[in-house]
């Protein structure tokens, strides 16, 4: 993380691409799902230090995470994804106001809504959802004006408060 914090904006954009390409990449073979899994594992590593965080979360990867927990049709990338998500909004420093932070909720509140009675898939899209939630609230607290970008679908709550309601326990996947 060190390394990519420092990396030159060409090398950045370079290793970026990289990920990105994996990422969204529609091969579906084993192999190409086993790719995704390593590359979602190193940005899980990755996305605990604050700077990575923050250039990832700001990056043209964080669109690409949104797909993939949209329409990867494996559920070990999509929960490995929502970690992804949950990771970077814990750790970032710094969120740019294009970042489609009300897309991520939406989709999260989607899925945690129609996987409802499976509680392992809950457990895994939650922590997600809640980070997300939380890191709106604290960049909001810190201004004066909520931003537009940043509202929040009452649906999620909602659906948290049900979740909470229904005393679903919360780990990472």
């Amino acid at each position: 993380a060190e390394k990519l914090s420092s990396m030159k904006d060409m090398e950045w954009n370079d290793v970026l691409q990289r990920m990105c390409s994996l990422l969204d990449s529609t091969e579906k073979s084993t192999g190409a799902a086993r790719s995704k899994l390593n590359l979602l594992y190193y940005l899980c590593t990755i996305a605990v230090h604050k700077e990575a965080a923050s250039r990832l979360i700001n990056s043209q990867l964080f669109p690409i995470l949104i797909q993939q927990l949209r329409a990867a049709s494996n559920w070990d990338i999509r929960a490995k994804v929502a970690r992804v998500i949950g990771l970077l909004a814990l750790h970032t420093s710094e969120l740019g106001e294009n970042v489609p932070v009300s897309e991520a909720i939406i989709l999260l509140t989607e899925l945690i809504r129609d996987n409802f009675r499976n509680s392992k898939l809950k457990q895994c899209l939650l922590p997600a959802l809640g980070e997300l939630l939380y890191l709106i609230a604290s960049k909001e607290e810190k201004k004066e004006h909520p931003r537009e970008c940043w509202v929040v679908p009452s649906a999620a709550y909602t659906v948290l408060m049900r979740c909470l309601r229904e005393g679903v326990r919360i780990f990472h996947c």
